[in-house]
């Protein structure tokens, strides 16, 4: 057990090398980069892909589209104990060769089967990169940047989402209405897949030259490498921190397995449960329905399809803005107050565009935004984006990477963002069929889940700002 955590992060900050440290998180953030891409780029390409395999049920359409989420579920489960065993640079390297793989399999499918199979593949190697990016980069980062350095994953998946957009929309102008394809014999939609093959091949290059996490390497034995890469990053003695570091896998063999996630009477021990409980209403207040859905939504609402793009594409931009946002202030007001403010404003918006969807005059059964509300639903949809991209989006991710102790942080990594992937899935397959039923319904739905979570924020989840990793058990002994 360990001495009383900082959590006022008023100490003064370590000596370290910021420009070593910074480097070796943003490429790890790499992998967020991919995530964002690959979990996006069906936004723009889901018209052409139903079209060309002539996919016309609701259900069928959500089950293209979320397929992958499967993988990803698959993938963040297994991501745990690969890295665990492995090593974090290894699973790396092998997210990057999936993730082109999938690119390439994508891009060129024989059939509709073939194309979710290499979706589920693109999924898997995105669970990867959810479990291990987070967790690499809380393992190297100093206490007190490790908040701004883990938003840097957050950060790196809506550029992701970002450049999907813009790549998205420059192939579809290219390829234009006429008969002569200047793309060549590819279709516009294959070509969106394909290119994901580039950032696949940087990432993968870039972490080849990452070093270990200083904790694995101290896992397995090997004391002298992680005193190396801690000497890298900080210019004090780095022996404390091994001991410390030590001292917090003591109590086991060293090595985070599944099996010691359990407890008696509630089956998970509480810090796993409230992981997957912060995990779950990431998704559950519908951010993923905005980005594989956006252009469908508001060209079933009226805007043609040159203003669906453009809205979607400002919607984005919002994400990558306000993402800025939290980089700048989870160091300096903490995790929950954040949670807190995003969960209002959240509910808040979400509440206006559910009453703005349900209110609407409907033409063929579909609502139609008419005078101001139109303007009013962009607004109030681009304010919920910019909630969740100020809190909720990145902070979960800061909070699953650092919140567990060391000698668990694996394998509840892992159960804690399989379960996100899952409700992601739950989302993305249902959104469709809700939104055949009422718009102004799913939106509710989005509504309660995020008035839901206040609640969940403020009676669960800790603030961990400023607490050493080796920290946690303390941490967490302290709720009981």
């Amino acid at each position: 057990m360990h001495g009383p955590v900082d959590r006022g992060a008023d100490a003064p900050p370590e000596a370290v090398r910021t420009g070593r440290v910074v480097a070796l998180a943003v490429v790890a953030a790499l992998g967020g980069f991919l995530f964002g891409y690959d979990s996006s780029v069906i936004n723009g390409a889901n018209k052409a892909v139903f079209a060309e395999f002539s996919i016309t049920s609701g259900f069928v359409q959500g089950f293209v589209v979320s397929v992958a989420l499967l993988g990803s579920a698959v993938g963040a489960f297994v991501g745990g104990g690969i890295a665990a065993r492995y090593g974090r640079r290894r699973v790396m390297l092998v997210a990057a060769v999936l993730f082109l793989v999938a690119g390439v399999g994508t891009g060129l499918p024989i059939a509709v089967w073939d194309f979710m199979a290499w979706r589920v593949v693109g999924g898997f190697a995105i669970g990867l990169a959810a479990v291990v990016s987070p967790m690499y980069i809380s393992e190297i980062a100093p206490a007190h940047l490790r908040g701004r350095l883990s938003s840097l994953f957050q950060f790196a998946i809506v550029i992701g989402i970002f450049a999907t957009q813009l790549v998205n929309e420059v192939i579809v102008n290219l390829a234009g209405d006429s008969a002569s394809n200047p793309l060549g014999p590819l279709e516009a939609w294959q070509w969106m897949f394909l290119l994901m093959v580039v950032p696949a091949a940087v990432y993968g290059l870039l972490a080849a030259r990452l070093p270990e996490s200083p904790r694995y390497l101290v896992e397995v034995d090997r004391t002298d490498a992680a005193r190396a890469v801690l000497q890298s990053i900080y210019v004090d003695d780095v022996a404390p921190k091994l001991a410390a570091i030590r001292a917090s896998l003591d109590d086991d063999d060293g090595r985070s397995r599944l099996a010691d996630l359990r407890a008696r009477g509630t089956g998970l021990l509480p810090i796993v449960w409230i992981g997957i409980g912060v995990a779950v209403f990431q998704q559950f207040v519908g951010i993923n329905a905005v980005f594989y859905y956006s252009n469908l939504i508001w060209e079933s609402v009226g805007f043609d399809a040159g203003d669906a793009f453009l809205t979607s594409t400002i919607i984005s931009l919002v994400n990558v803005a306000f993402t800025v946002v939290a980089i700048l202030l989870v160091d300096r007001i903490g995790r929950k107050p954040l949670l807190l403010i995003g969960s209002v404003g959240m509910a808040l918006s979400l509440g206006t565009l559910a009453v703005v969807f349900e209110t609407a005059p409907r033409v063929d059964g579909a609502p139609s935004l008419e005078g101001a509300q139109g303007p009013l639903a962009v607004v109030a949809l681009n304010v919920f984006v910019a909630f969740f991209a100020a809190t909720w989006g990145p902070v979960v991710w800061v909070l699953l990477g650092e919140m567990f102790p060391n000698s668990i942080r694996a394998a509840a990594l892992s159960v804690g963002v399989m379960a996100n992937w899952i409700a992601n899935f739950v989302v993305s397959e249902t959104f469709p069929e809700l939104v055949q039923v009422s718009l102004g319904l799913a939106y509710g739905l989005f509504t309660l889940f995020a008035v839901l979570s206040l609640v969940y924020v403020w009676r669960f989840v800790r603030e961990t700002r400023g607490a050493e990793l080796e920290e946690m058990d303390a941490l967490e002994a302290g709720r009981t």
